[in-house]
């Protein structure tokens, strides 16, 4: 049996990529490896979010590939 992605789990992947599983469904997840506070201008014409991410798509094929590390309890636990 492989590691089975969850929501705020901190993982590695054998491709170089490294962060946090920001989306999890049952054919793929979604790795957050960058995050940066969006411009005034930008959060103006766009606020529902307020800041950019990088996603990384890892599909449930590769999740063999996929290394724990740790895992937090919120988004606001740890930046």
């Amino acid at each position: 049996m492989f590691y089975q992605p969850c929501v705020n789990d901190y993982v590695t992947w054998t491709k170089g990529v490294e962060g946090w599983v920001y989306f999890v469904d049952k054919e793929y997840i979604t790795i957050e490896t960058n995050v940066w506070e969006k411009s005034k201008e930008s959060y103006e014409h766009s606020p529902i979010h307020k800041n950019h991410r990088v996603l990384v798509l890892c599909y449930s094929h590769q999740w063999n590939e996929l290394i724990y590390v740790k895992s937090r309890k919120s988004v606001h636990e740890e930046s």
